[in-house]
């Protein structure tokens, strides 16, 4: 078999380094990695570059598989998978103990729809009862200010404004003009310890571990796919890049668990391993669709529920035959 070049967009994670550095190797593939910062991956494809293939916000995918105008296959390689419980923050005084509370609260976002955001207003809807319409909610920047969008995103019965244009969203929530900030990345006010920001669950980890064990939801951020047109004409590289990945992920999982040295810099790491292995068995970052059928039919509904997505999209619908 002749062998394909394939450019690839995607982050530097410990689980795709070794596709990185040249350890594993896609077969019949000669495959050319450019490193970058996941929105940067996702818009190389989405821009119709000349990339092949890419890193790909998972909320983004099954939104254009919703609206049957979608030019990429999915591959079941989940990059990227977080909870976000931690992510939700809220002024000190904005009289916010619970997340009943959030009902009639100002709330500053960065994007509508991303997969964070996606699962977070999932979460509060079906955990806590707090819909996104019980809430306003403004977009913004949130270190930098950002320009107005022309058009804002809308949902049924939502109210969602744009963040003045000389004002970021941390400026807000410092000023009280906004009462909750959800966020994929911290806001600088937390990291620097300011006394009016804290996090909605302080306890974030046994929350989430809870939510876990409830719902078998292990929330996927990103996911790989290929162009449509790449797997119409060769339909095998769906297969060969998923068992790439596969390898690189087990090269990266198995060098965890080591007392001889520690992969990583993290003091406790080998408590870490044992507790993921403890919570979600051996494989605890599992690609495939079945290990991730409870996340992937959340993101589904949840799209759908949110005005996102004009229909439910399955898991089924999402991947090639890998």
């Amino acid at each position: 078999m002749t062998i394909l070049p394939i450019k690839l967009a995607c982050w530097d994670y410990d689980r795709t380094r070794p596709l990185i550095d040249g350890r594993v190797q896609a077969q019949d593939i000669a495959l050319e990695i450019k490193l970058m910062r996941p929105q940067q991956a996702f818009q190389a494809l989405l821009q119709q570059s000349d990339f092949h293939a890419a890193e790909m916000s998972l909320a983004t995918y099954v939104t254009l598989k919703s609206r049957n105008e979608c030019p990429f296959v999915g591959i079941p390689a989940m990059l990227s998978k977080m909870f976000r419980h931690s992510c939700i923050y809220v002024r000190t005084d904005a009289g916010i103990r619970t997340p009943t509370d959030l009902k009639g609260k100002r709330v500053g976002i960065t994007q509508f729809a991303s997969t964070g955001i996606v699962f977070m207003k999932g979460m509060l809807e079906h955990e806590y009862g707090v819909k996104q319409s019980d809430m306003e909610w403004w977009l913004g920047g949130l270190h930098a200010p950002a320009k107005p969008p022309s058009t804002l995103p809308s949902a049924p019965g939502v109210r969602i404004h744009a963040a003045p244009a000389d004002k970021t969203l941390e400026d807000m929530l410092k000023a009280g003009e906004l009462d909750v900030i959800l966020s994929n990345h911290f806001p600088t006010l937390f990291e620097q310890g300011w006394p009016g920001i804290a996090r909605l669950f302080p306890d974030f980890k046994s929350v989430e571990q809870d939510y876990h064990r409830r719902t078998g939801i292990f929330p996927i951020m990103h996911t790989l796919v290929i162009r449509e047109d790449v797997h119409r004409d060769h339909p095998w590289v769906a297969k060969s890049l998923y068992r790439a990945f596969c390898e690189a992920r087990d090269m990266a999982v198995s060098g965890l668990y080591d007392t001889d040295a520690l992969r990583l810099t993290l003091p406790w790491l080998i408590d870490h391993v044992e507790e993921a292995r403890r919570a979600f068995g051996p494989d605890f970052f599992a690609y495939g669709v079945e290990p991730n059928r409870a996340a992937l039919t959340a993101i589904g509904q949840y799209l759908h529920e949110q005005g996102l997505a004009p229909r439910i999209v399955t898991p089924d619908e999402l991947f090639a035959a890998v």
